[in-house]
């Protein structure tokens, strides 16, 4: 009998890109309002992507 596919979550898919390796790549929180208040260098460290846990990457890719 034949695996059930499972839906992608649209939601998370628009939001994380998978690299060529595998890994999950996604945006910093924070950066988007009271910016103000944040150094220049938090705000600069936040334009860069993120990586997702190794701990998490099984349950994530289920999602995708």
């Amino acid at each position: 009998m034949a695996k059930i596919k499972h839906k992608t979550k649209r939601a998370y898919a628009k939001r994380v890109n998978v690299t060529g390796k595998g890994k999950i790549k996604r945006k910093h929180a924070y950066r988007s309002h009271l910016a103000h208040n944040k150094t220049t260098k938090q705000k600069r460290h936040l334009k860069k992507d993120a990586i997702c846990n190794k701990s998490s990457i099984k349950t994530l890719k289920y999602a995708l």
